[in-house]
């Protein structure tokens, strides 16, 4: 029997499983182990490395010569095993590797834990036990994301903010900054951008090599633990940016570990990304598969992460994706399907399920891939939100049109509604969109200063009330100018001028309209939770329609002007007869519009308009976006208090309140509420009756 198998590192259970692809949490034997074996303390560490002569561990304390530390291979595993008593966390090593043709190389660890801050390449022995964490209570909850509020706020943890010097934030000093901000915002969730080790910056962390190493440049793994602990304990989700897709193909890293395509495939048509310059997973070798499902799962088993984003889904399941002819070849039945990375994707989203029933599992997957949210035993792909490219793409190429040619294009905007339930849907405004010369959101508008947010505003109105979750890219929330720099924080002296503080102010109430509005989520995936009023009003760029919940009271009346003109008197259709009252106006003086509002109630005529029965008149804002909501019929009498006020009010006149009162960017924004409605008659930018 083997030194390994005798120091009892991994049973043969295990050994069977990792080489099946079905051992799922590997982390816990792989990698570097601070453990105490027969009354010693010390460090076990383990490496797969079939191909390997001899394997080593290299550090400071042999002069990184891991020849005079060698581990013990498992016999028939291609798994290398040793404890090293008296080694304490802390300690920086590399594998020494001896390849099959006797060459002698230096790599990290697959299954670090932690990495040397860059522009260092050594693993670091780290032990993740010994957080206390605090968010049992969201743990516990279990809810379902289908039927619920879900608006995503992603970023950057290095670029949001950074300190006087340029130096970043702590994973902890990042707790007292984003958790406020993210409440007073109304967020329900974070994305973080990836935050596995990656030695690149401007890779923003989609070139990782240590995949199971929290990346350093932030701080501690104890810290990010922390941060992710007081997230949850304020009632907001988090999600991750995973990259299993590819790896970076620097020296250290996974690239040829063992002195062979280890992690890659051996074919180089397969194995190559030459767009990024990196190096596809072989998904058709079984510990490949244990290596990538356990790291899905230790994130969520150690640092609680709720969900991930899963990069680049279209680049693993095409085998020609942006190749051209000649760098690519067919699959075994003759197709372009890379069928070993479906099977790969499927085990992986059945697997988080089993062990996360409500976890979030988002694809990024920019083809028109069909099942990608359908359940596995179905043939789909198995997630249970995908994003929609397309409503992005067809959304962002009509809004950068000039309003001249905005007629033409309507279709741009009344399209994606065809197949917006043929997924579960997240729609993505995210960082792809404002980086490389794609220009901002604000600054892709037509039109005057003033007309561009205006713009703005009915584009984030759009997004919030259109089917499908919610994703933002910091910044677009207060109108950040100049597109993502991804070397500087965000432009948070913007907040010193009105217009800035005003669009954040706008974002904030329209967030809390959003998750208080059972119509804008509770039917998100089901095609009776919407409905056209009109699709069709191409000549003047208005669209209208309804946003419905489970109740019909809850319904929504929705109307977008996407032109720089204002109506006086612009019927729609409704669903039924009585009084309406606006809930949300995007025209609002305190959101930085001219106060184009309909103020008290608006009572239904007998009109048919809109395939509807009656219809109504409002005055339809320039750029502008209207929100009505029927009020109920009183069904008790109303008590007034001492002062003779309504004591009880109905919710879609709280709801009213809500929308217009003003919040306190805490970047420094200080807007006041204007305490009334506004109730200008006209359109500094000109009415038409």
């Amino acid at each position: 029997m083997s030194q390994a198998i005798r120091e009892g590192n991994m049973t043969p259970e295990q050994v069977y499983l990792f080489h099946e692809g079905t051992w799922f949490h590997s982390y816990r034997c792989m990698g570097a182990h601070p453990t105490r074996e027969e009354g010693e303390e010390g460090v076990r560490f383990t490496v797969w490395a079939p191909h390997a002569k001899q394997v080593g561990l290299a550090g400071d304390w042999n002069g990184w010569d891991g020849s005079k530390d060698t581990l013990y291979r498992i016999p028939d595993s291609g798994i290398w095993s040793r404890f090293f008593p008296g080694m304490q966390a802390g300690t920086f090593y590399k594998y020494q590797l001896m390849g099959p043709y006797g060459e002698t190389f230096l790599k990290a660890d697959p299954y670090a834990f932690q990495a040397e801050v860059r522009p260092a390449t050594a693993s670091v022995v780290t032990d993740l036990s010994g957080y206390q964490w605090n968010d049992g209570a969201w743990r516990r909850r279990g809810k379902s994301p289908f039927n619920k509020p879900l608006n995503i706020y992603e970023m950057h943890m290095g670029t949001w903010r950074q300190k006087d010097d340029g130096s970043f934030y702590t994973y902890r000093e990042m707790a007292e900054l984003l958790i406020p901000y993210l409440l007073e915002m109304s967020y329900t969730h974070v994305e973080f951008m990836p935050l596995a080790e990656h030695p690149y910056d401007l890779s923003w962390g989609y070139q990782g090599t240590g995949f199971y190493a929290l990346t350093s440049r932030y701080g501690s793994p104890h810290d990010f633990m922390y941060l992710v602990d007081k997230l949850h304990q304020a009632g907001i989700g988090v999600l991750l940016d995973w990259v299993p897709a590819h790896f970076a193909k620097d020296a250290h890293g996974l690239r040829q570990f063992d002195g062979t395509p280890l992690y890659e495939y051996e074919d180089p048509q397969k194995a190559e990304k030459p767009g990024w310059g990196t190096l596809s997973f072989d998904y058709a070798k079984p510990e490949v598969i244990s290596y990538l499902i356990s790291n899905a799962l230790f994130w969520m088993d150690m640092y609680h992460i709720d969900g991930l984003r899963v990069d680049a889904v279209t680049s693993m399941i095409r085998l020609d994706f942006e190749k051209p002819a000649g760098q690519y070849s067919m699959n075994a039945q003759g197709g372009l399907e890379n069928l070993e990375a479906i099977t790969f994707l499927q085990q992986l989203n059945k697997t988080v399920f089993q062990y996360y029933p409500n976890a979030l599992m988002m694809a990024e997957e920019s083809s028109a891939w069909p099942g990608v949210t359908a359940p596995v035993h179905e043939g789909g792909l198995g997630f249970n939100y995908k994003w929609n490219m397309g409503w992005m793409n067809d959304t962002l190429s009509y809004i950068e049109h000039d309003f001249d040619q905005r007629p033409s294009k309507h279709n741009l905007l009344t399209f994606p509604m065809m197949y917006a339930y043929s997924e579960n849907f997240t729609l993505p405004l995210s960082h792809d969109e404002v980086v490389h010369g794609k220009r901002s959101l604000l600054n892709k508008m037509p039109g005057s200063y003033e007309q561009k947010f205006a713009g703005l505003r009915i584009l984030l109105g759009y997004l919030m009330t259109h089917p499908g979750k919610k994703l933002l890219f910091m910044g677009g929330e207060f109108g950040q100018f100049i597109e993502w720099k991804d070397e500087e924080q965000l432009d948070w002296l913007l907040l010193d001028y009105e217009s800035h503080r005003k669009h954040m102010y706008y974002t904030a109430a329209l967030n809390r309209l959003y998750v208080n509005e059972k119509a804008l989520w509770e039917m998100d995936h089901d095609i009776h939770g919407f409905e056209w009023l009109s699709a069709d009003d191409d000549s003047q760029s208005v669209i209208s329609f309804m946003r419905k919940g489970k109740k019909p009271g809850d319904t929504l009346l929705v109307v977008i002007n996407f032109q720089p003109r204002s109506y006086a008197a612009y019927r729609i259709g409704a669903p039924r007869p009585g009084q309406y009252i606006e809930i949300f106006n995007s025209d609002h003086a305190d959101f930085g519009g001219e106060g184009l509002l309909n103020v008290g109630e608006i009572k239904t005529e007998k009109l048919a308009w809109h395939q509807q029965a009656q219809s109504l008149e409002i005055k339809l804002p320039p750029l502008g976006m209207v929100i009505l909501k029927k009020k109920p019929p009183k069904t008790r009498r109303m008590k007034e208090t001492k002062e003779g006020k309504v004591a009880k009010e109905t919710k879609a006149v709280k709801t009213a309140k809500a929308a217009n009162t003003a919040v306190t960017a805490r970047a420094g924004a200080k807007v006041k509420p204007s305490g009334r409605l506004i109730t200008n008659k006209n359109s500094k930018r000109g009415e038409q009756a």
